[in-house]
């Protein structure tokens, strides 16, 4: 055999070979595509399909931290006994808060369908008179949880004797002189015609208060909120919207202290940087001072926490700008309870607030009389002041 033949058979076989390895090797599977977050945008912007789904999700909240001083009847102060002289004198009242929000929607044959939920975590101190136990801790708050079909809507809510009117004003502590209770479970329809007409009916279990006992230092609040028995609060409201502004009005029944309450609110869009409210409540007594009740109530209730038979909040908010508006709201009750809040809400960067607010507070004589201040403020007048910061996602 000569040296080409050999060549010749070595490149043969190494072909061979080669060939056969070929014919055994492994495929390498292409990756499948990876499945990415589908924007739905059906009902706002933040909202995407669940995977699989076709129920939109929105994620959201905020983070809050306040900071507040003065006296404890403006919501803004807190006090606290001196840790060795026993002296009693005011302090900081503070309040971290931290905010998960989540909202779907989906279309079906009934409608859409609807969730809310919100869940509140906060670390403060008490913005009261602590006697020397002004310890901050943490509380738990499911604030919201309710499903909508439709116009139907049932779970846990703020009342409709709140919502449907839209609170009060823009300012931070709006409640100095209240204007109904919040949390409690809803059974509720909505009607919206279409043209600008709304309309509302809300049967609810009301929430916190309790049985009062007139003239105890710091202590205030309204009779029983939850219903004690198998009658439900019954709330029902109309409203009417333009580019204007609206008008509404709302009723409740409280079923515990059988008394009639009833709130009507006018808000004027006067230009594009100036709107104003006004609105006035008014309430039977029902039992609410019947002495003889287990429960005493001490003049407020649930849907009627304000001094006496009527009372007002009145105000505005001014946009200097896309950053800064100030807002205003003034109040006051029968009682002879009067209150003003003004602040300042700054955007620094979009999604982060800060307020900061002056508050004041003049308690009537006939609060004194009663022994149920709101607020649990000691003294006829009582200024504060607090301030905001909010990062909302």
């Amino acid at each position: 055999m000569n040296i080409k033949s050999l060549l010749l058979g070595s490149a043969a076989a190494l072909v061979a070979v080669s060939g056969a390895r070929a014919a055994d090797a492994v495929t390498v599977a292409e990756p499948e595509p990876a499945e990415y977050v589908k924007i739905c945008d059906v009902y706002g912007s933040g909202y995407f399909y669940i995977p699989g789904t076709e129920t939109c999700l929105r994620i959201g909240g905020y983070v809050r931290y306040d900071a507040g001083f003065g006296d404890v009847g403006t919501f803004t102060g807190a006090r606290a006994d001196d840790v060795v002289t026993g002296k009693n004198q005011g302090t900081w009242y503070k309040d971290a808060r931290f905010t998960l929000k989540t909202w779907t929607g989906q279309e079906t044959e009934l409608g859409t369908l609807k969730t809310y939920t919100e869940t509140r975590m906060n670390f403060q101190n008490h913005p009261f008179n602590n006697y020397g136990d002004n310890a901050a801790e943490n509380s738990f708050d499911m604030h919201f949880a309710w499903i909508q079909l439709g116009g139907l809507r049932v779970g846990l809510d703020e009342s409709a004797f709140d919502t449907f009117v839209g609170y009060a004003g823009n300012v931070v502590n709006d409640t100095i002189v209240p204007y109904g209770g919040f949390k409690t479970g809803v059974v509720q329809y909505y009607f919206d015609a279409g043209n600008g007409f709304s309309a509302m009916a809300s049967l609810e279990e009301g929430s916190g208060g309790g049985a009062q006992t007139p003239n105890v230092t710091g202590g205030y609040g309204y009779g029983v909120g939850t219903i004690d028995s198998y009658v439900p609060h019954i709330v029902g409201g109309l409203k009417y919207t333009q580019g204007w502004g609206d008008v509404v009005g709302v009723v409740a029944y409280d079923s515990n202290y059988e008394y009639v309450s009833g709130k009507v609110r006018l808000d004027v869009n006067v230009t594009n940087e100036l709107s104003l409210f006004g609105m006035f409540g008014y309430a039977s007594e029902g039992k609410l001072n019947d002495t003889t009740a287990l429960d005493f109530a001490n003049g407020r209730g649930f849907y009627k926490p304000w001094g006496g038979n009527w009372a007002f909040w009145a105000g505005g908010t001014y946009k200097f700008s896309d950053k800064a508006s100030f807002n205003l709201q003034v109040s006051g009750d029968q009682w002879k309870d009067y209150a003003i809040a003004a602040n300042i809400a700054y955007t620094v960067v979009p999604g982060l607030t800060v307020t900061p607010e002056v508050d004041y507070q003049h308690v009537g004589s006939d609060a004194f009389d009663h022994g149920n201040v709101w607020a649990g403020a000691t003294k006829k007048n009582a200024v504060g002041a607090i301030i905001r910061f909010q990062r909302d996602f």
